[in-house]
């Protein structure tokens, strides 16, 4: 059972939920990367071993929301994200494991081998693949894409929204510190003095900062933005943590309403490491997914977890985190299905992504 539930069984008794993944996730102590950063405690949440299939944070997000699909009788889910989406491609592998199928509707970013390999990934698991120009069109595409599909198979797919960060998937990312404070009391991990973790669809990281609140834990979350500001800012992350308040306590009274409020100091959206842009590389980012690489065998990428690393990097450097124990919330997928590739044809995907390869 999910140590959220152990905690609120009546969370158990209403919630819809299916597992997925594979937890407790390891809270490994980086003792190289923490020498070459000067610091004496350094951890990494290995959420990137979160599921046998495929890891990262949206395998916990994704236990929610394609249980209460299938709790509605639905067979086919709509999301979003970039050409290269993590969550688009969970989403696809995840949905196909439980019988479902999966509609991506995507929006261009920076030709990469990450871009290629989750399209041609995603049509392995058989998603069904739509390209957008920009974020304006993600509803009334997906308007027509429900329309349509309603007409020929009289279901409306189910749309989870970009990241998987509604109330409901942002519970699975709650559970995600419950599952933190239960290594704790089994002596697994240390308690933190500050998290860094990357901000983009805010689910995560709202999720984190809640049920370190609901807890009583002091922890500091440093939210690294990875994302432009009008769509991952305090305002809006507060009021995701409301939300997702208000969902638990209708689930369970008993659940407590933290007060979390915008001006609160348990928590920082950190900016000075988007960059140019949503999955452009920065110089930082780049520095910090090689500092991890040669030194722990930790596997980032430049689009979230690289950036958010390089606030950490900065902060150690700077001496801020000397004497603080400090964890690194590895967000990134490290299940290697390289060998799925070499069975696939980008020209078998639709014609509009070609553009990705050529």
């Amino acid at each position: 059972m999910l140590p959220l539930f152990e905690c609120y069984p009546k969370l158990a008794q209403n919630l819809p939920w299916v597992p997925l993944g594979s937890y407790p996730t390891p809270v490994q102590r980086a003792e190289k990367l923490g020498a070459a950063l000067g610091l004496d405690a350094l951890y990494v949440k290995r959420d990137d071993s979160s599921g046998d299939e495929y890891g990262g944070n949206k395998v916990r997000k994704l236990e929610f929301m394609l249980a209460e699909a299938r709790r509605r009788g639905l067979q086919e889910v709509l999301t979003f994200g970039g050409t290269g989406s993590n969550h688009a491609l969970a989403t696809a592998i995840y949905a196909d494991k439980l019988g479902m199928r999966s509609i991506s509707v995507l929006t261009p970013q920076p030709k990469s081998p990450g871009v290629q390999r989750s399209l041609l990934l995603s049509h392995r698991y058989g998603a069904e693949l739509h390209l957008i120009q920009s974020f304006d069109e993600q509803g009334p595409t997906a308007t027509r894409i429900c329309d349509e599909h309603c007409a020929r198979t009289g279901q409306r797919p189910m749309v989870i929204p970009t990241g998987g960060s509604s109330p409901l998937g942002t519970v699975g990312s709650l559970n995600g510190a419950y599952e933190l404070k239960a290594q704790i009391d089994a002596g697994q991990a240390p308690l933190p003095d500050v998290i860094y973790v990357a901000l983009g669809s805010m689910g995560t990281a709202a999720g984190i900062v809640l049920g370190l609140r609901a807890l009583g834990l002091p922890t500091r979350v440093e939210a690294v933005r990875v994302v432009r500001d009008t769509l991952g800012n305090r305002a809006a992350m507060a009021a995701l943590v409301q939300q997702t308040t208000d969902l638990l306590r209708e689930a369970d009274p008993s659940f407590p309403d933290t007060g979390f409020t915008e001006a609160d100091a348990a928590a920082a959206i950190r900016d000075g490491h988007y960059g140019e842009g949503y999955a452009v590389p920065t110089s930082g980012g780049q520095e910090a997914v090689e500092l991890a690489r040669s030194t722990e065998g930790i596997a980032l990428e430049n689009t979230y977890t690289g950036k958010a690393f390089a606030a950490l990097v900065e902060d150690a450097r700077a001496g801020k985190l000397a004497g603080k124990t400090v964890l690194f919330w590895n967000t990134y997928n490290s299940r290697d299905l390289t060998p799925l590739l070499a069975e696939q044809d980008w020209r078998r995907l639709p014609d509009e992504f070609h553009e990705c390869f050529e």
